[in-house]
């Protein structure tokens, strides 16, 4: 393998790349003045942005880093993560988005007190708030280190950690969530179009034969459906767990769903979740397989969070290397502030806020801005803690699989079933996270073996079970307070009169045609 370095002209590229971010947040800052402004954009954003922010947020601590990694160890299974997402992003867009935008609600714990009541709603954020930062940003921080720490050596993954977090803390805090979706349209169209041209480059080394290719790669790694007792990713996993995993990130995960929550009207909202959910379909040949094709052409490297960089080092031209490599860690930023943004926004809105109603909107932007900085530096003290666990991939999925089942049960059954009730949520929380708990200390002495996304699928259905008896043996909730909460037929119609092509239905088909087709090809 050649010696991974960078060109003077990499290096100029990445550093006007940064000092053009940088630009883009003290621009914003200037017409951030209020909380809405900090946390919501205003609610002035449009599908493209929505969209685009929505792939290049997910991007950094998994798709690029983890998913090239996990593939050249184990095969393409893992990109069921990838056409789940798009799925998912459908069944948000039917069933939680009319909510979610007529509602006004700044917040998704919000949804839960407007349903049920303010103990899940406090409950859920703290939840929330520990999972952005202690397993997204904390990734996120990890992973930028690594890519850096490919290029330079020498330079210590602490000095690393702490500077890509002081970077993305500050003009997160500035600029607010419009700061972080306009950097993000710019990183997602450049590592769409980088990793398109390494993916082009990777297939050269086959002389672009797909027959040379296939027979290259190791048994079984181009097979996205995996035998029950596969280590990396069984289909009952696929079945039962994958969508668990996905429905908790795309659909109530307040990093993600800020954006939505941030849309002008309802109709871009669904367009933003269709665009991002197209562009998850694709993942799998530009993000995925080169990491298959990578075994070929890069044997032997033992820490596979490394492929992606080392592909960009040694196949991309120079030039092409420094904007792509300046691309990835902005992407790998955008997951930083972003959840650095989200996370600022629960606790000042779902904790401070309430206790001090008579706080302007000056004062909110203000705890906010410090909230963000205190959160970062609680996320650079724990990310180098990664290193113990195997893969990054693998260490966000196996942390959401003990955590979010009593999550999705509880949204669900809240937007579905009237008969639901605010005790039935709040203890469902309670009991699924203790018996999460317990499930985990068992795993970790060897004694509960199951693979980590049934056990989420498991753990999803007695949360179901113990919701669903909570609310028939105990008390009913006030039916007629429902009428504006559960979800009705009618809701998934579009919000106004569109032409055919302009329908989010006829986007969704198209999406689960695609993913349909690339089910057989892949099987």
């Amino acid at each position: 393998m050649a010696e991974i370095s960078l060109s003077t002209l990499d290096i100029l590229i990445i550093a006007a790349y940064f000092l053009l971010i940088i630009g883009i947040g003290v621009y914003v800052s200037k017409r951030t003045k209020t909380g809405e402004d900090l946390f919501l954009a205003g609610r002035t954003l449009g599908w493209g942005v929505i969209g685009f922010s929505l792939f290049a947020s997910n991007i950094s601590s998994t798709t690029l880093i983890g998913l090239s990694g996990d593939a050249y160890r184990t095969g393409i299974s893992v990109a069921n993560y990838e056409w789940m997402a798009a799925i998912v992003l459908i069944l948000m867009a039917v069933f939680f988005i009319p909510y979610y935008i007529k509602s006004s609600i700044t917040t998704i714990p919000e949804f839960l007190e407007n349903r049920f009541d303010a103990r899940s709603r406090k409950y859920f954020s703290v939840i929330t708030i520990f999972l952005s930062i202690v397993v997204d940003t904390a990734g996120g921080l990890y992973a930028g280190a690594l890519v850096v720490q490919v290029f330079f050596p020498e330079v210590n993954i602490w000095y690393t950690i702490i500077a890509l977090g002081v970077f993305a803390g500050l003009y997160t805090a500035a600029g607010g969530l419009k700061a972080v979706v306009y950097t993000d349209v710019l990183q997602a169209v450049i590592l769409i179009a980088g990793s398109s041209v390494l993916t082009w480059l990777m297939f050269s080394n086959f002389d672009f034969s797909w027959a040379a290719f296939t027979a290259s790669a190791p048994d079984d790694h181009l097979s996205m459906i995996r035998p029950i007792d596969d280590e990396a990713l069984p289909w009952l996993g696929t079945l039962i767990g994958v969508p668990i995993l996905g429905f908790y990130y795309w659909a109530t995960n307040q990093y993600i769903v800020q954006r939505v929550l941030g849309s002008k009207d309802i109709k871009n909202a669904r367009w933003g979740a269709m665009l991002g959910g197209a562009l998850k379909v694709g993942a799998l040949f530009i993000m995925v397989i080169p990491g298959v094709m990578a075994i070929s052409v890069f044997p032997g490297l033992e820490d596979p969070d490394m492929v992606f960089p080392t592909m960009v080092a040694n196949v991309l031209p120079i030039g092409i290397t420094g904007l792509v490599l300046a691309g990835l860690i902005s992407a790998i930023l955008s997951s930083i502030d972003s959840t650095l943004n989200s996370s600022s926004t629960l606790i000042t809105m779902d904790f401070i806020k309430p206790k001090n109603p008579n706080l302007t909107n000056k004062d909110i932007a203000k705890i906010g801005r410090w909230t963000t900085i205190i959160l970062m530096v609680v996320a650079v003290v724990w990310a180098p803690n990664i290193t113990h666990f195997e893969g990054i991939f693998r260490y966000i999925q196996q942390a959401f699989s003990y955590i979010v089942p009593p999550v999705v049960a509880i949204f669900f059954m809240g937007i579905l079933w009237k008969r639901g009730s605010r005790h039935a949520a709040f203890w469902t929380l309670v009991t699924g996270h203790s018996l999460s708990f317990v499930i985990f200390l068992l795993s970790v002495f060897d004694v509960f073996q199951l693979h980590f996304t049934i056990t989420a699928g498991l753990l999803t259905a007695v949360s179901f079970l113990i919701f669903y008896l909570i609310s028939i043996f105990g008390e009913a909730p006030d039916m007629d307070s429902m009428e504006a909460i559960i979800w009705k037929p009618e809701d998934a119609k579009p919000s106004e009169d569109l032409p055919w092509y302009k329908d989010y239905r006829v986007h969704s088909f198209v999406i689960l045609l695609a993913t349909a087709v690339m089910l057989y090809i892949f099987w």
